[in-house]
């Protein structure tokens, strides 16, 4: 019975390894998009019959007869050919595709597992699925608000979607180590702080796609400083408290700068705690966390000093990945070791 449950989990917890991996691709390629400006290319959402691509010069050019009447091609990009609009195309189909791949991945072994292991077992398993559900509407609803009135989409829809994403990652990443079974650590921290630290990182996440959005990351381009202040000239200090400042590029470059200093700060005294504590099962995990949390923190600033480049933009959300992924294996290994203290 052992052997038999143990394969099981095996089976499910390799699944969602790949389901991880490509939904972190699926960010990546997500991001590709966005940089491209390609994510209004594909004017319809249709379900099913949007798998298959253009496969004729007729199909090309009724695409882009579509794409002509949105205010992103009459307004901005009028002198676009329609080769060039084949280049934005694949991406936003690539971007849709993946998505599209992973309700199927996800969905058919979802049912096969579902008469191997108990559905008690398997519920948060589904509620990932309606979150997938959810997430293909939300995308839509992203991308229709750039199609009427505005050449991009709105940054707070871009938020919702991406976080909505990072979420979903991070349940598959953290489902994954239950099925396998991770080692627990035989003592731990207190559980709400590495709930709190995944809470900034998450909040940092929607901040930078505020940033993103509104290519806030190319208004000001200096470090430490914008421009020859703390706090960029061309703002109010007092406008940070209102709503209104989120759609401000310049206080959003503001704002997730100086989160990304206060996570810092954060870290270092999770550092603090669990040496005084001396946790020392917990020594290697908060180490590479705090490796990845440097490296996203200098590719940000590098990303920054190039005015935002597609290379390094791309290369600050991968980087994203790895750092929301050791925060879950670190919220991991604390919440697991609370419950098996308290059982």
């Amino acid at each position: 019975m052992y052997t038999q449950n143990y394969e099981i989990n095996h089976k499910v917890s390799l699944w969602l390894l790949i389901m991880f991996l490509i939904i972190s691709f699926m960010i990546v390629v997500g991001g590709l998009t966005r940089l491209t400006d390609s994510g209004l290319s594909i004017t319809q959402w249709q379900l099913f019959s949007g798998f298959i691509p253009p496969l004729n010069q007729n199909d090309w050019v009724y695409y882009f007869e579509l794409y002509k009447k949105i205010p992103e091609f009459y307004l901005q990009n009028y002198n676009m050919t329609l080769e060039e609009f084949k280049i934005i195309f694949w991406w936003e189909w690539a971007h849709r595709f993946l998505g599209r791949l992973i309700g199927i991945v996800y969905l058919i072994p979802l049912i096969y597992f579902s008469f191997k292991i108990s559905i008690k077992k398997l519920v948060p398993l589904y509620l990932i699925f309606i979150l997938i559900c959810f997430q293909g509407f939300i995308g839509w609803y992203m991308v229709s608000s750039g199609l009427v009135d505005r050449v991009d989409v709105s940054h707070f829809r871009l938020a919702i979607h991406l976080i909505v994403a990072f979420i979903i990652l991070s349940l598959i990443f953290y489902n994954y180590l239950k099925f396998k079974s991770v080692k627990k650590p035989s003592s731990s921290i207190n559980i709400y702080i590495p709930f709190f630290f995944l809470l900034l990182i998450y909040l940092q996440i929607t901040f930078g796609a505020f940033v993103s959005g509104m290519d806030a990351g190319k208004v000001y381009n200096s470090w430490p400083l914008m421009g020859t202040s703390f706090f960029p000239d061309d703002s109010n200090l007092k406008e940070i408290f209102y709503i209104s400042s989120l759609s401000d590029r310049s206080i959003v470059q503001f704002i997730h700068r100086n989160l990304a200093y206060i996570i810092l700060i954060f870290y270092i005294y999770i550092l603090f705690k669990i040496y005084y504590f001396k946790l020392k099962e917990l020594f290697r995990t908060i180490y590479f966390v705090g490796f990845l949390l440097f490296l996203q923190i200098i590719l940000g600033i590098i990303t920054l000093l190039s005015g935002a480049t597609i290379f390094y933009s791309s290369l600050h959300q991968i980087s994203s990945i790895f750092l929301v992924s050791s925060s879950i294996y670190f919220l991991y290994l604390n919440l697991s070791s609370n419950q098996q203290l308290s059982n």
